[in-house]
């Protein structure tokens, strides 16, 4: 029976698979939304039997059962597709739908009109062989794919002749009319015969995510601009096929994310997505012709939670990136997103793994960058933002396309990022020119911190930037992995405690790790957490961050992590430097104190005192780092 779009959809969404499941295998959670227990398919002792309730299917290492909620019950219970279905959708609440006679004809006609393709694919190939698609074959060769790639895509070769299919499938009882309906052929005006819609084409057959074959894109072997026609076409829409709602090769996509763990990257055309199969990215998709619909997004998430758009590092990529952004934000969900690769200026996926290889290709997907960035800096750098009403144009355009995002949660933390964002914009506008030698950062209430401004203690024996420097072993070596963690995921921080810092002397492989953090701050690219480890991967130092970057010092300090407010990250960095200059400035302090009662003279005096002006630094600023760990920690 054919159900209406949608009705599985439904009984899926309603029904847990988890809880479905757990009616015979017992399960327990490991990570978020991925179950495990003892295999039903087979006798063992180790849990290999594992459940994803997001993506809603099953997989058994032990032996490759793989599958939805249907065909749980169809391999465990013997039941029929159409008697789970009606299982579950009592379970769900939701009505069977009547199976009509016209059902049923349209359910045959659907089926043969899926034969009618698996007749075309097939003649295709064969002529591909033939010495009509000798320079086709050619042609695909020059690109760089096997003889093992041509096959397993299926691809093919339409002659210039308007009767070989036609006739073909006549033998075989296959009538014009079905040629039309499937799209192969298009009806002539002025009672002319029909004729073949692809000719002198290279030919891509486009499964559904079934496997079945439903349309076809091909590309000109000829001049297509001499001609007047597209270099390539697709299939138009028919019974089988719409192209918004389809993605090429997204059946062994999902197949190889869901068994591999690939990652699904989308690429424009389908020569991209055959070469980076080739290559290994196993997950890559394309749209068919046309920018990616809010339907291709949705399909995406099925599969994924972050796909990565992989687009050309020029103007029409950015253009590109901000289309396929805003269509997807009213549908952000938590969790649900999408990743942007910019490749370099001239490049597509093919012609990078063709020039420089597959690791080239990998560097790029690394450093794909999240959707909330790409938005920013296309709205930031669209006008100028030098002036109060320009920044609030800035800021109104950014709250407006956030503002269209439908889940509450996902909004709300736009707008926290969007203030972030401006907060730090404005900060860095507005800073005033550091003086020589002087130490930057604020004090209580807004002020300036008083150790901070002074980077001498006048008629010090010796500065006071020196006598702390002097003791900074006392950083121990955890608090220092956590005031450099800070500073990566907030690195609208770096510059304003960059001399601070320099105060201390870091553990020798932790001071690379802030020299690396320095010199991205001072290359004025706009930073956030992720732009920053994409730098250090794409310098190969992701060995470096690893060092901050543990799991075990956002359990110390919350304001650690990225999604912690800035005021947050920089108070904890107030409070862990603070404490440490204190306890210097007070031995400095008992120093001076003696010097002025012994020998030292007024002189001496003189600097005891300046020195316990330091001393009581407003303990209210270093209140504002609970739950940092303290020095003796």
């Amino acid at each position: 029976m054919a159900f209406p779009p949608g009705f599985l959809d439904d009984i899926r969404a309603r029904i847990s698979l988890v809880g479905l499941v757990g009616r015979r295998v017992q399960l327990k959670q490991k990570g978020r939304g991925d179950w495990w227990g003892i295999s039903p398919f087979t006798n063992e002792k180790t849990p290999s039997f594992h459940v994803v309730e997001d993506k809603g299917f099953f997989h058994c290492f032990s032996t490759g059962e793989h599958g939805d909620h249907f065909s749980w019950l169809m391999k465990t219970e013997g039941l029929e597709f159409p008697e789970a279905v009606e299982r579950l959708a009592g379970e769900a609440g939701l009505e069977m739908p009547r199976r009509t006679p016209e059902d049923r004809k349209q359910a045959e006609r659907r089926k043969s009109l899926h034969d009618v393709m698996t007749f075309a694919v097939a003649w295709y190939e064969r002529q591909l062989r033939k010495p009509a698609g000798r320079d086709a074959h050619d042609y695909l060769k020059g690109r760089g794919l096997s003889e093992a790639t041509i096959a397993r895509f299926s691809l093919g070769f339409a002659p210039d002749d308007r009767e070989g299919l036609a006739g073909a499938a006549k033998a075989e009882g296959i009538e014009m009319e079905a040629l039309i309906e499937v799209g192969l052929y298009r009806k002539a005006e002025s009672g002319r015969p029909p004729y073949p819609l692809f000719r002198e084409r290279v030919m891509f057959p486009i499964a559904d995510t079934r496997g079945r074959w439903i349309a076809f894109g091909g590309r000109f072997m000829g001049d297509a601009k001499a001609r007047g026609i597209g270099k390539y076409i697709n299939s138009p829409d028919t019974p089988l096929f719409d192209k918004s709602r389809t993605l090429y090769h997204l059946g062994e996509a999902r197949d190889a994310a869901r068994r591999d763990g690939a990652r699904l990257l989308v690429a424009e055309g389908y020569m991209d997505v055959i070469a980076l199969a080739q290559a290994g990215f196993q997950g890559a998709v394309a749209p068919l012709g046309t920018a990616i619909t809010e339907e291709q997004i949705a399909l995406l998430w099925r599969v994924a939670d972050e796909p990565v758009l992989c687009l050309d590092g020029d103007a029409a990529g950015g253009r590109a990136a901000l289309r396929a952004a805003e269509r997807a934000m009213p549908q952000l969900k938590p969790g649900k997103s999408l990743g942007f690769a910019f490749l370099p200026q001239g490049e597509d996926p093919d012609s990078l793994i063709a020039n420089s290889g597959a690791p080239a290709m990998a560097g790029v997907v690394e450093a794909a960058r999240p959707l909330f960035q790409v938005v920013w800096e296309a709205e930031r750098d669209r006008a100028p933002f030098d002036t109060p009403e320009r920044r609030a144009d800035l800021e109104n355009r950014l709250k407006q396309l956030a503002g269209q995002i439908e889940d509450e949660t996902v909004k709300k933390q736009y707008f926290r990022a969007i203030n972030d964002k401006l907060w730090e914009l404005a900060r860095r506008r507005n800073r005033p020119p550091r003086k020589a030698g002087g130490l930057s950062g604020r004090g209580p209430g807004g002020g300036r911190a008083p150790w901070r401004d002074v980077s001498r203690a006048p008629h010090a024996a010796e500065p006071l930037g020196r006598a702390l420097s002097g003791q900074a072993g006392g950083l121990s070596r955890r608090q220092q992995q956590l005031v450099l963690l800070i500073l990566a995921n907030h690195p609208g921080l770096i510059e304003e405690f960059d001399e601070p810092l320099a105060a201390y002397d870091l553990d020798a492989d932790l001071d690379k790790v802030r020299r690396a953090l320095q010199k991205l701050a001072a290359s004025g690219e706009p930073l956030d957490s992720r732009t920053v480890r994409d730098h250090f991967s794409q310098r190969g130092d992701r060995t470096a961050l690893r060092l901050v970057d543990d799991a075990n010092l956002y359990q110390l300090a919350r304001q650690a992590r990225p999604d912690a407010l800035m005021d947050e990250a920089r108070a904890a960095l107030d409070h862990m430097l603070l404490i440490r200059t204190q306890g210097m400035v007070r031995a400095e302090m008992g120093r001076a104190g003696g010097r002025a009662r012994g020998d030292g003279g007024d002189e001496a005096a003189a600097e005891a005192r300046r020195l316990a002006m330091w001393r009581d630094v407003d303990a209210g600023e270093a209140a504002l780092g609970r739950g940092v760990i303290d020095e003796d920690d």
